[in-house]
């Protein structure tokens, strides 16, 4: 029997994650109170899935549209579901409330998760009757083209459904990581909330401008982090490993993290700075045009990667 996915929610990210579980073969129920919006959705979802075929992503659009069922009713979407995906707003209590009829609702065995990007599962399951099962699964922007997901438990979810999450999530194509113990914000939003703060200095105290930022990044390191990470990069780059790179440059790193430790503020004047920069860049009514070329060049960029790893390895 083919295994059933409920999606809840079917904004950007609920629309990206019924492509993922339908992609890999399964049913998905998508659920959203707004008919409007479920109707919306579906038509978007068409439109996705057909670049997808188009870069050859997919063998068939038609065929991983048709496993995806829209339904207004809460009920009938987690019916059956062994996999329940919220991604309403990103807000404490609507995230409570949604998850304490889901806990009433959903099976015993279903696992309950959240798409929260921020928000700690313990500050919205704590008092279910089923909070053993509920955990965060925090994907990337937008999750098709983008394959991480950060499993995170609450102190009191079940080590068996953090694993059967793990175990779910790469068998539907994702590459998931386990956060072990709860933060705010996980550890992509924390690595990446890192990079901008620093950037944001550089930019406002002259050193830089943002668009030379933007390719410091997308021309240098983001070349490197597109297929190992930050801690394999340094590994690398020194003959004798990362012990000899860290006895070479630890103590530049050091004078430079004392510097970068002080957090400023991202006040009006430093927005008003970087959106003046951007929107000499890209106009604002280009921004839509310009997400979809985006995400036609993280297709070009997956599609690379599966040949690369085919060919050198990963």
């Amino acid at each position: 029997m083919t295994e059933r996915f409920a999606v809840v929610g079917a904004g950007l990210i609920g629309r990206a994650w019924a492509m993922v579980f339908a992609r890999a073969g399964r049913e998905v129920r998508l659920h959203d109170a707004d008919s409007a919006a479920l109707s919306a959705t579906m038509e978007q979802m068409a439109i996705n899935l057909k670049d997808l075929e188009t870069h050859g992503l997919i063998p068939s659009a038609d065929a991983v549209a048709a496993r995806v069922h829209p339904t207004d009713s809460l009920e009938e979407a987690l019916d059956g579901a062994i996999w329940v995906q919220e991604n309403i707003v990103e807000k404490v209590e609507p995230k409570r409330e949604i998850f304490a009829v889901m806990d009433a609702i959903a099976a015993p065995e279903t696992v309950l998760a959240s798409s929260s990007s921020a928000i700690a599962a313990s500050h919205f399951t704590e008092g279910l009757a089923g909070r053993a099962r509920c955990l965060i699964a925090h994907p990337v922007n937008p999750p098709y083209l983008v394959p991480l997901v950060e499993i995170c438990p609450a102190p009191w979810t079940d080590p068996a459904t953090v694993e059967r999450g793990r175990e779910l999530m790469d068998a539907v194509g994702m590459v998931p990581t386990v956060v072990n113990k709860e933060i705010e914000g996980f550890i992509l939003n924390r690595l990446q909330g890192a990079l901008l703060c620093e950037a944001f200095k550089l930019v406002a105290d002259g050193y830089v401008s943002a668009e030379d930022v933007d390719k410091t990044i997308k021309d240098g390191l983001g070349l490197r982090w597109s297929f190992m990470g930050p801690l394999e990069t340094i590994d690398l780059n020194a003959p004798g490993g990362i012990r000899d790179y860290l006895a070479r440059y630890g103590p530049f790193y050091e004078r430079a993290a004392k510097e970068q430790a002080e957090f400023r503020a991202w006040d009006e004047e430093m927005v008003s700075m970087l959106e003046s920069e951007r929107r000499d860049v890209l106009p604002a009514d280009q921004l839509g045009e310009r997400q979809v070329w985006r995400d036609k060049r993280l297709m070009a960029l997956l599609r690379h990667k599966a040949e690369a790893a085919g060919n050198i390895g990963s």
